[in-house]
């Protein structure tokens, strides 16, 4: 876990880990609210679009707090789901992209 348990856990407790479901396709988009800015994060292959995971990556960590976030909330059963239709998959990953 991120050497920061305390910020792990106020992200979990204030539902700011999403899980963003798409149907019927089932795709799934995880995005967590960090400082003032929203972060997609693929845990399945340890990423997240935060300057401090790619900092940390240069210095050879595997890690940050967004990614340990969503480790926590699935161990504690704490996600914040949100269902979407298909129709709207496009729109949304343009708005995540966008906002990168």
């Amino acid at each position: 876990m991120s050497k920061d348990p305390d910020r792990i856990e106020l992200l979990v407790s204030e539902k700011r880990v999403k899980l963003h479901l798409f149907e019927p396709s089932q795709r799934k988009i995880w995005t967590v609210v960090g400082k003032g800015e929203e972060h997609w994060v693929d845990p399945d292959g340890y990423f997240c679009s935060c300057p401090g995971y790619y900092f940390g990556s240069i210095n050879g960590k595997t890690s940050c707090y967004h990614l340990d976030s969503i480790q926590f909330a699935k161990h504690e059963n704490k996600v914040e789901q949100i269902i979407f239709s298909d129709d709207e998959f496009s729109d949304f990953l343009f708005g995540l992209i966008s906002d990168l």
